[in-house]
C-alpha cells in the first residue's frame, strides 16, 4: 500500500468514534422520571396555564384559610369559659378538617402536577418544585390519614357534650396541626416566589 493513502487511513480511524449505551438498570431514578417528563409535556395555552396557576393559588389561599378557621375553633374549644360555645367549636371541627382539606389538597397537588409538566420546571428538575411536591403530598397524606380521624371523634365527643351541657373534650395538642399546616403552606409558597436553590442535577 502506498504511504499517500496512509493519511486517509489514519484520518479515517481518528474521526471513527465508538456509542456506548448507558444499562437501563444504571440510570438514576430522577434522571427516569426526567425523561417521563418530557415524553408526557403538556402543551397548555397560555390562558389555560395562567387558568391552572390561579386555581392553585386560590386552593393555596382556601387551605390557609381553613386553618386559619380550625386554629379558632380549636382556641374557643379550649379557652370558651361558656361550655356551650366550647361543645359547639368541638362539634364544628369535622366539618372544617376532614373532606374540605382533603379536597383542598388534591387541587392544589393536581394543578401543581399540570403546572409542573406544562413548564419548564418541570417535577423533578428544580429543587423548590420537588419540596413543595413532597410538602403537598405529605400534608394529604397527614390529613387523611392522622388528623380526620381524630378531628371526626372530637366532633362526635362535641355533639355530645353539646347536647349533655358539658365541657368538650379538647386538647391543647390541636393547636399544632393548623400551626404545622399554616406554616407549610407559606414555605411552600415562598418557594414558588422566590425559586431557591436551583436545579436539581444538570442535564446530561
Amino acid at each position: 500500500m502506498s504511504r499517500r493513502h496512509l493519511p486517509g487511513i489514519v484520518e479515517d480511524m481518528t474521526t471513527t468514534t465508538t456509542r456506548t449505551t448507558i444499562p437501563a438498570e444504571r440510570i438514576d431514578p430522577a434522571e427516569r422520571i426526567d425523561r417521563a417528563e418530557r415524553t408526557i409535556r403538556l402543551r397548555l395555552s397560555t390562558r389555560m396555564r395562567k387558568l391552572v396557576l390561579l386555581v392553585h393559588i386560590a386552593a393555596a389561599g382556601a387551605w390557609l384559610g381553613l386553618d386559619l378557621v380550625l386554629g379558632i375553633l380549636v382556641v374557643t374549644a379550649l379557652a370558651s369559659a361558656d361550655v356551650t360555645s366550647a361543645a359547639a367549636a368541638a362539634a364544628s371541627l369535622a366539618a372544617f378538617a376532614t373532606w374540605p382539606l382533603a379536597i383542598i389538597g388534591l387541587v392544589i397537588l393536581i394543578s401543581g402536577l399540570l403546572l409542573g409538566l406544562a413548564t419548564k420546571y418541570g417535577l423533578v428538575r428544580y429543587w423548590w418544585v420537588l419540596v413543595k411536591l413532597v410538602i403537598n403530598l405529605v400534608l394529604v397524606v397527614l390529613v387523611v390519614l392522622v388528623l380526620s380521624p381524630g378531628v371526626t371523634a372530637l366532633g362526635e365527643a362535641g355533639r355530645a357534650a353539646l347536647a349533655e351541657g358539658a365541657a368538650p373534650p379538647v386538647t391543647a395538642n390541636l393547636l399544632f396541626p393548623p400551626i404545622v399546616s399554616s406554616t407549610a403552606v407559606i414555605v411552600a409558597m415562598t418557594l414558588s416566589v422566590f425559586k431557591p436553590w436551583g436545579r436539581l442535577r444538570r442535564s446530561r
